[in-house]
């Protein structure tokens, strides 16, 4: 089945049968992930904070020889700020990832790590000195990112992703058919309730890793709420099959 939701001739919803159309009709909430469903999904870098001793533009090329081999989208983001920038980025070796937290690398003989604050914490590298312009950052809908190097905080990248121009209208079409509108993000929570604020949105369930979307998407069924989701199908995979 066909359904036709928008003015071009390629726009539309493929439906795989009718029974998935009269199982629609009992959703009374709709579960929304932030990045590429409700904002673009192009992340850029709209900021960066170096610590004193350290030079903007050869943490930005560490961290982006870090993320260079990462398809994230925030990595992305990054890495064309460099190449934006006619930045020369160095090669990265002995690469690691860590979903949902960062990745590191060796740089130029330097242990670097490109990440959150709240994993970086863990890591064991000191981010207190930076807390308030995380905080202002995130205060703006930024995503803050710290690169570290030799284990001590080097600089914060502030990323920013837009909304989609059709978001804030679906939002409120939704929540005027009764719909009610979660928020499922790994994103930090202050930075994705800048985010809900700016679209009205109902409830926000922030700071979860990937693996645990699925598990919140159950919480949400266990209390009687009949749930679709829209979200990308790699990382939310899971709780999409959950939904």
């Amino acid at each position: 089945i066909m359904v036709g939701v928008g003015r071009g001739a390629g726009e539309g919803v493929l439906v795989k049968n009718a029974e998935a159309l009269e199982r629609l009709q009992k959703i009374d909430t709709l579960v929304v992930d932030k990045t590429g469903t409700l904002t673009q999904g192009h992340p850029s870098l709209v900021d960066q904070k170096v610590v004193a001793g350290h030079h903007a533009e050869i943490v930005l090329a560490m961290a982006a020889a870090v993320e260079s081999g990462s398809e994230h989208p925030l990595a992305r983001a990054i890495v064309d700020a460099a190449r934006e920038r006619d930045v020369t980025v160095p090669t990265a070796t002995a690469f690691t990832a860590r979903p949902g937290g960062g990745v590191e690398a060796l740089v130029d003989g330097h242990q670097v790590m490109v990440g959150s604050p709240a994993f970086l914490t863990t890591q064991h590298a000191d981010t207190t000195p930076l807390t308030d312009d995380i905080d202002a950052f995130r205060r703006q809908g930024a995503t803050a990112v710290i690169v570290t190097v030799d284990g001590q905080p080097a600089s914060i990248l502030a990323i920013a992703d837009p909304l989609k121009p059709t978001t804030a209208q679906a939002i409120d079409d939704l929540r005027h058919r009764g719909m009610r509108i979660v928020m499922l993000t790994g994103d930090n929570r202050r930075t994705a309730e800048a985010v809900a604020r700016e679209l009205g949105l109902d409830t926000v369930i922030a700071e979860v890793l990937p693996e645990d979307k699925a598990a919140k998407v159950q919480e949400l069924q266990g209390q009687g709420r009949k749930v679709a989701m829209v979200g990308d199908g790699v990382n939310d995979a899971p709780a999409l099959a959950q939904a």
